[in-house]
């Protein structure tokens, strides 16, 4: 076997190991996206989330990107502006929430950035 056909085959095997990560980001983008429809009948964009303390406040959800929180599945931990308190927060299904809860979630918001 020559050098050129152990580095072709090195190639291929390179080609391969690519394909299957890029395989396993889009498999782990698509349950993001799965989970968060599940859990509030959204894809993501403005979605209401409920913080450990139980305040609920609305947010940026974008799937697989993160920028002002830490993502943990389809936990957070981020900033609660009504707390003011870091804390881990899970999104809402706005059909399950009160009233009051519709309310708070739609005038608090946390900061724009995505």
């Amino acid at each position: 076997m020559s050098d050129l056909d152990l580095r072709d085959g090195d190639a291929e095997g390179e080609e391969r190991h690519k394909r299957g990560r890029g395989l396993i980001i889009a498999a782990a983008v698509g349950l993001e996206v799965a989970a968060i429809w599940l859990r509030t009948g959204r894809l993501g964009g403005n979605v209401a989330v409920r913080c450990r303390e139980g305040h609920v406040f609305t947010t940026i959800w974008i799937p697989a990107v993160s920028i002002k929180s830490l993502r943990l599945w389809w936990w957070r931990f981020q900033y609660c502006p009504v707390g003011r308190h870091w804390t881990i927060v899970t999104p809402v299904r706005e059909s399950e929430m009160t009233e009051d809860e519709q309310r708070s979630a739609n005038e608090n918001t946390d900061i724009r950035l995505p």
